[in-house]
């Protein structure tokens, strides 16, 4: 057997052991390394995983992870809902279209899907179960309206994306998926609107009249939340400062908010948010760092090369092609984390999109709207995982209701690939490079 295919053999065959994908990655590497090249070529792992992670954009990946987990803490979540319940009122369905909302503007401060649905799970699936919804349809409601954190700027999947793919803009790819975002989170809505009628969950007596809310109270106290994806984007878009600057300027925010505005954290409380911050990290970089070796390793021996032109090769329609990644994507996002994902299919795809001529910043939104998709459906949907580790329910009782949110966000990914101006022009319009 060729080198290659000892290689993709050898990384296939540990990730069905149950090695670790970091781990996968780095010894698939060394035998490629070892087979197709020579043994003291092996010199270079060193080099190859400190020379993965040496880049100055990855500052922002651990900066926006914590600033996640200090708003998550900050009570930032339940004045969220708070306020959006005063907002929508009571009605059928009032409760799922308050969840979908919160995730999307959490989405916007923590630039993960777990981290989102941890914190919306915490706040809105007591509330939601006495007012009549499942367990298992709250659950999976809310792990799919986390998984458009992948989209919504800031992002630390598009962050990795615009590393990995030379000369794509960030701030261009951080306005791009802001739409998509959105019509994402929309398209989760209407089914849910429709199933929480039907099944008559939620009515007007939902929430006791001692309970009520009012819009003006709860909007001042959500202000502090409300502001900091103003002040993310906004800052982004001025110049003021460069999107790994915003992630130090998002963490400076969010400690100001949890210690001096909401009063939920202390400074003994930042310490440990500042540890716990950098075990997510590590795991991280840790999956980017060696990574590095099965990188240089399939470069080297040209494995990238021979799978972009075998693709190529399938078929001459830049259409069933796109949508046979898509469905691969689609697959992986079903195993695998988004990191993983850009770090093993990009240098594959990578030529695929130049020799169709494809955008690359719709595309990358096209991949991130996949994945978004894979966070939530099973067997491993890591947003599922979360939420229903919360409502003390097994992940397969969620089965029935991912296939619906599924197609649901199916159905905005399509006129996305249909319609590409709907990611496309919002970057446009701003004058960023697309």
């Amino acid at each position: 057997m060729s080198p290659d295919l000892w290689m993709i053999l050898a990384f296939a065959g540990l990730l069905v052991a149950g090695v670790p994908v970091a781990f996968s990655l780095a010894l698939s590497g060394a035998v490629g390394i070892l087979i197709g090249l020579s043994p003291e070529m092996l010199a270079t792992l060193g080099t190859n995983t400190y020379n993965s992670i040496a880049k100055y954009p990855l500052i922002a990946i651990p900066l926006f992870i914590m600033t996640g987990l200090i708003f998550e803490r900050a009570g930032v979540a339940l004045r969220l809902v708070r306020f959006a319940q005063a907002l929508i009122g009571q009605r059928h369905g009032g409760l799922a279209l308050v969840a979908v909302l919160v995730c999307m503007i959490m989405g916007g401060m923590s630039g993960s899907g777990p981290a989102d649905a941890a914190a919306v799970a915490m706040v809105m699936l007591p509330s939601m179960t006495k007012a009549g919804y499942p367990k298992p349809f709250s659950a999976t409601l809310i792990a799919a309206s986390a998984s458009t954190a992948i989209l919504i700027p800031p992002s630390v999947a598009l962050i990795l994306y615009s590393i990995v793919v030379p000369g794509v803009d960030l701030r261009a790819l951080f306005a791009a998926g802001l739409l998509p975002g959105i019509l994402a989170g929309l398209a989760l809505l209407v089914p849910a609107l429709l199933v929480s009628k039907r099944y008559g969950w939620e009515g007007r007596h939902a929430m006791p009249q001692a309970e009520q809310l009012k819009v003006g109270e709860t909007f001042k106290q959500a202000l502090p939340a409300l502001f900091a994806p103003v002040l993310i984007l906004g800052g982004l878009r001025s110049g003021l400062f460069t999107p790994t600057e915003a992630a130090v300027v998002a963490v400076a925010y969010g400690i100001l908010v949890g210690l001096f505005l909401t009063r939920e954290i202390g400074l003994k409380d930042l310490w440990g948010l500042f540890g716990e911050a950098a075990v997510i990290s590590g795991v991280v970089m840790l999956i980017i760092s060696l990574a590095g070796i099965f990188a240089w390793a399939g470069t080297m021996l040209g494995t990238f090369r021979h799978l972009a032109e075998w693709i190529i090769g399938l078929s001459d329609s830049g259409v069933l092609l796109l949508v046979l990644i898509m469905l691969a994507v689609l697959v992986a996002g079903m195993l695998l984390d988004a990191i993983s994902i850009y770090l093993i299919m990009m240098p594959i795809l990578i030529p695929v999109m130049q020799h169709f001529e494809w955008n690359p910043v719709w595309f990358g939104i096209l991949l991130a709207m996949n994945i978004a998709i894979g966070q939530f459906t099973p067997p491993v949907a890591v947003n599922l995982m979360v939420t229903t580790e919360i409502a003390k329910i097994r992940l397969e009782q969620t089965i029935g209701w991912s296939l619906l949110f599924v197609l649901a966000m199916a159905s905005a990914l399509a006129l996305v690939a249909i319609f590409p101006q709907i990611a496309l022009w919002l970057p446009g319009v701003l004058g960023y490079n697309i």
